[in-house]
């Protein structure tokens, strides 16, 4: 069902506590230039480097393996059915649901006597439901010396600002170069073993069912970077990634709870209208473009899509209306969910040319509605555009070590930045 429906201001003001990768103050004026409203507050926060450290004295989280874990037990009264693999993750703490559904893919997970190898099995009241965890199933991932931009760290979680061009988790058409390689290095490992990726219900751009950074049984109780979440290979911003089980299981939790708070900032083709709301359109697989999402009215009953809601506010009106400025707060975490639900609205990210933002929709509305002395240069910027204009610039959540809240923010980067700066030049309207 269609919502889109207006909302209370929100704004980046709201956020307590940022933390920048770089303290130059070249980084620091490009965020002040980019969000003029947040410059007061962010001078007064930007002292703030590390928002969270487990003290000296506090006991460590013991880091066990769990494989040979058993559970025995009869599904309890249920209202309907539920998933085999949420029912057994929910009877188990500290173990991911990728590696419960290994488990299950296995053939280590019996219903009523029989083995199940189904993760999307459904349980019913009275099932009678035996569960051995498996193993740690490893895929190669070597370290490399790649450059991060780490934000935080401490000896539970990584805190990262992810550029540009990056792939979260090595896959066989991304085996080297990615993020997890690069944190393999800075965490001084040579090569670990890590979970592939194999779970049903995976979110490129908030909770995954747990991609774990696993490791041999030398590395068994070492650090082990764990995936929590993904961003597409095109966008920027700010990751956390777990460095053992627990933490995982733990902001791997806080994502399925939607608790983790995450703030998107776009520039779009065009001007979302109303210029702020709601909407909350099922996402699923587009049929005529198997790499490809898209927003699906009527999807929930029919099968073909999953619950997706977006918050979404214009900060700036550019251009005379031929961009925007936009943030994004997510309610759910669907592969390209901003992406998919910007198509929708009507107003596509500026350089998504899978969905819609393409570079000749952008001259086109562009072209006519800034000055002449700025049409050259905006023409070679836009040529220039080989990803989605899309940032993840505010990511809160709940320390698994301290149980504090913290919150962290990065500036946009320079390509992005440069984009507004021109189209802000060229025109603009503020939305009060």
């Amino acid at each position: 069902m269609l919502s889109i429906s207006q909302l209370p201001s929100f704004s980046l003001t709201s956020v307590k506590s940022l933390r920048y990768p770089s303290s130059s103050s070249s980084s620091l004026s490009v965020f002040f230039s980019f969000f003029p409203r947040v410059s007061d507050f962010v001078r007064a926060s930007s002292g703030i480097h590390n928002l969270v450290a487990c003290s000296p004295t506090e006991s460590i989280l013991p880091r066990v393996n769990n494989a040979g874990l058993r559970i025995e037990e009869t599904v309890d009264d249920l209202k309907g059915k539920i998933r085999l693999d949420s029912w057994i993750s929910s009877r188990i703490n500290g173990v991911s649901r990728a590696r419960v559904q290994s488990s299950i893919r296995l053939g280590l997970v019996t219903v009523n006597g029989r083995v199940v190898d189904k993760v999307s099995h459904n349980v019913k009241a009275g099932d009678e439901v035996n569960c051995t965890i498996s193993e740690l199933q490893p895929l190669k991932a070597e370290a490399e010396d790649i450059p991060l931009d780490i934000v935080y760290e401490d000896k539970h979680v990584l805190v990262v600002n992810k550029p540009a061009h990056m792939v979260v988790h090595p896959a066989p058409g991304n085996p080297t170069g990615t993020l997890v390689n690069g944190i393999l290095h800075h965490c001084s490992l040579p090569s670990v073993a890590y979970s592939s990726p194999e779970d049903d219900d995976s979110d490129d751009e908030s909770f995954s069912d747990g991609e774990e950074m696993t490791s041999s049984s030398s590395y068994a109780a070492s650090v082990r970077p764990g995936i929590v979440h993904r961003l597409d290979k095109g966008t920027t911003g700010l990751l956390v990634v777990a460095k053992d089980e627990h933490s995982h299981a733990h902001l791997a939790e806080q994502f399925k709870l939607h608790t983790i708070e995450r703030v998107y900032v776009s520039l779009t083709t065009g001007v979302p209208s109303p210029p702020q709301g709601r909407i909350e359109i099922p996402i699923g697989r587009d049929s005529s473009n198997r790499i490809r999402m898209a927003a699906i009215p009527g999807g929930l009953s029919s099968g073909r899509a999953r619950h997706a809601a977006s918050r979404y506010k214009v900060i700036e009106t550019l251009a005379g209306g031929g961009s925007a400025l936009v943030e994004w707060r997510l309610e759910t975490g669907r592969t390209h969910q901003i992406r998919a639900h910007a198509k929708y609205m009507g107003v596509p990210l500026l350089g998504d040319e899978v969905y819609g933002g393409t570079k000749s929709m952008a001259l086109s509305l562009l072209q006519k509605r800034v000055c002449r002395s700025d049409q050259d240069e905006i023409i070679e910027l836009i040529s220039r555009l080989d990803r989605p204009c899309l940032h993840a610039i505010v990511l809160g959540f709940t320390h698994p070590c301290t149980g504090k809240i913290v919150k962290f923010s990065c500036p946009p980067p320079p390509d992005l930045a440069e984009i507004v700066g021109l189209l802000r030049r060229s025109g603009r309207e503020n939305v009060n």
